[in-house]
């Protein structure tokens, strides 16, 4: 492993962590890593260095290679991307949370598998905040009907929600999704739902996380800002 990019690795996590607590004001932010791609030899190297991370996965197949080989006493496993309902129950013992709670009959599938394992998994609404065709994600206006129809399924954790912004937009554009998502965010809070905590607010990625922690988010996904571009390595045809 090349010693002189992890130290690269290093000096782009503290920048960025920087940046976020400029733009915090010095509110609690948590910095979440996009790990797509990143080779467990990396992570593990970075969490030696500087401690603790927490980390994200998009893609079932990659968290079941990596997983064996990460250090995880440092680490706190997140999946952040689609998840297929059929591959829940490969997941489900081994991340903290899922950030991409997106309808009923995955969240119906969540339950069963956390109450077989006799636990409650934290998850987080998604939604599609543009309400962009090609996006999965809870339309806004359904947002509250949704948040309150899986709540009442045993074995979900319900701790807030998750929105993606559409790609390239202006700085002000950006500011305009998260503004709107945090409003859902706060009004989902403010109706104190029976079994929803509320108080993860999980905005804005490498492009857009700075404007989203100055619209309110408390945990942030950055991936490239960090590890630099992205390789994609040749995959099967397996999506998840």
């Amino acid at each position: 492993m090349n010693s002189e990019y992890i130290k690269t690795v290093e000096a782009n996590l503290g920048g960025v962590l920087s940046r976020i607590r400029t733009a915090s004001g010095g509110e609690d932010v948590k910095l979440l890593l996009a790990t797509k791609t990143v080779s467990a030899e990396v992570i593990n190297a970075l969490s030696s260095r500087v401690g603790a991370l927490i980390i994200g996965e998009n893609k079932v197949q990659e968290l079941l290679e990596k997983y064996g080989a990460l250090e995880k006493d440092r680490l706190t496993v997140h999946f952040i991307g689609h998840l297929q309902t059929n591959k829940v129950r490969q997941i489900i013992d081994k991340v903290d949370m899922i950030h991409s709670l997106d309808r009923y009959e995955l969240a119906l599938e969540i339950s069963k598998r956390a109450k077989a394992r006799g636990i409650k998994m934290p998850v987080l609404i998604e939604i599609n905040i543009a309400r962009e065709a090609e996006k999965s994600g809870v339309y806004p206006e359904n947002t509250e009907d949704f948040t309150r129809r899986v709540a009442e399924l045993d074995g979900l954790d319900i701790r807030g929600v998750m929105t993606m912004a559409p790609a390239k937009c202006s700085s002000e554009q950006y500011k305009e999704y998260f503004k709107q998502t945090k409003q859902i965010f706060e009004e989902l809070k403010a109706k104190d739902i029976e079994g929803v905590k509320m108080d993860v607010l999980s905005m804005g990625m490498s492009d857009s996380y700075a404007e989203a922690v100055e619209c309110g988010s408390t945990m942030v996904r950055v991936g490239s800002a960090v590890f630099g571009k992205r390789v994609y390595p040749q995959l099967n045809a397996e999506n998840n």
